[in-house]
């Protein structure tokens, strides 16, 4: 692959992330993608990265574990902290401190290894649960840190961090995965997805995921635990 742009894609194995990696191949990257055990409530979405990896064509997937359940203080990975399953006003309980912060460090070390000039991760500020680490200003910051913490940033390559959902509505990623040949099926966004991978159908990421494709006018693909 001598020659070839490459690109390091952060992979939970849901709906955002798996269209960004579509996104970066479609633009013509080589994929490293990574993905994060961070002490989350399930694995559903683990699993569900190895499938979507190997369907988009990812060169390599590598899985990190950091125990992030250590830290606490979301309902994402405590499991005494109830997961809402309605809107709540302000930051959710379900926001897991340092979440982003972490995985982009992480990510932008695998780039400087691999020598990509990339970083893609599928954050959004349209329909998103109003999570702080996944605004354009955050992202603006840290690509920063990038320029200022690396040895290819200090010797004149810059990592560019891109975020190409960043500004879509739920329906515009899902019709813009869809044209890539995203199967959602694959993809797991539940907070409390079952060992099976079935969702909840009643958080807030249940919500915007369902609410999505109803505005998209496409088939919600995604398999329920109840009604």
């Amino acid at each position: 692959m001598a020659g070839q742009r490459k690109a390091v894609v952060l992979l939970s194995g849901g709906l955002d992330s798996a269209t960004a990696l579509a996104i970066a191949r479609s633009e013509g990257y080589v994929c490293h993608c990574l993905s994060v055990a961070y002490g989350q409530r399930h694995s559903a979405e683990l699993d569900a990265s190895v499938r979507v990896a190997a369907r988009l064509g990812a060169a390599s997937h590598r899985l990190i574990h950091v125990n992030l359940d250590l830290i606490g203080g979301s309902a994402l990975t405590d499991s005494s902290i109830d997961v809402p399953e309605g809107e709540t006003p302000g930051i959710p309980i379900t926001y897991v401190p340092a979440r982003n912060t972490l995985f982009l460090s992480l990510a932008m070390g695998l780039a400087e290894v691999q020598g990509a000039e990339a970083l893609y991760i599928g954050v959004n500020a349209v329909d998103y649960s109003g999570y702080p680490d996944c605004r354009p200003e955050f992202i603006e910051a840290f690509e920063k840190v990038a320029q200022l913490a690396t040895r290819s940033g200090v010797e004149g390559t810059a990592l560019k961090i891109e975020t190409p959902l960043i500004r879509l509505s739920k329906a515009e990623i899902i019709r813009r995965g869809t044209a890539l040949g995203v199967d959602f099926a694959e993809t797991v966004s539940c907070y409390q997805a079952d060992s099976e991978g079935r969702a909840c159908g009643r958080c807030d990421s249940c919500r915007l995921r369902r609410e999505g494709f109803a505005a998209a006018g496409l088939p919600d693909p995604t398999r329920y635990a109840v009604s």
